[in-house]
């Protein structure tokens, strides 16, 4: 029988995807403001979210997670990262693109019950798989595609 002290020693901060959260994270603020700058607000029930081709020769999604202090106070902002980070663990695997992908929580994230929370971060990601999430599309290059040619 296998000790349980190491089971938990050779699988945590790592999710389904068999990788720790420190490979799927988004970490430097230029990344960030990339993000922001070449795609816009991607709304969902109770997350928003960002998505962006990833351009620094990396393979598979980095996901970034914006937690501001309009939140709560820090006890429950850390809640909030604690819980959307095992489910970002559990889901990386089904987007097999090299995208950036930054997901902004609403308050309702706190309190709600963790299955429905993790059906809608799934919801997200296979939309994103789907490419559904149309990364780097602004609404001025969807606006141009759309108007008539004279």
């Amino acid at each position: 029988m296998q000790n349980p002290l190491q089971t938990v020693a050779t699988t945590s901060g790592a999710g389904a995807s068999g990788k720790p959260w420190v490979e799927l994270r988004l970490r430097r603020h230029a990344d960030y403001q990339r993000v922001y700058a070449a795609t816009r607000k991607q709304h969902a029930g109770n997350l928003s979210y960002f998505v962006a081709p990833r351009v620094d020769g990396g393979h598979g999604p980095r996901v970034g997670l914006t937690v501001g202090k309009v939140l709560g106070k820090a006890v429950e902002r850390n809640r909030i990262k604690r819980r959307l980070r095992e489910l970002v663990r559990r889901f990386a695997p089904l987007i097999q693109d090299d995208l950036d992908i930054i997901l902004h929580p609403r308050r309702t994230v706190l309190t709600m019950e963790f299955p429905k929370l993790s059906a809608e971060v799934e919801r997200i990601f296979q939309a994103i798989a789907r490419g559904r999430a149309r990364p780097g599309h602004t609404d001025r290059q969807i606006h141009h595609a759309q108007e008539p040619q004279p």
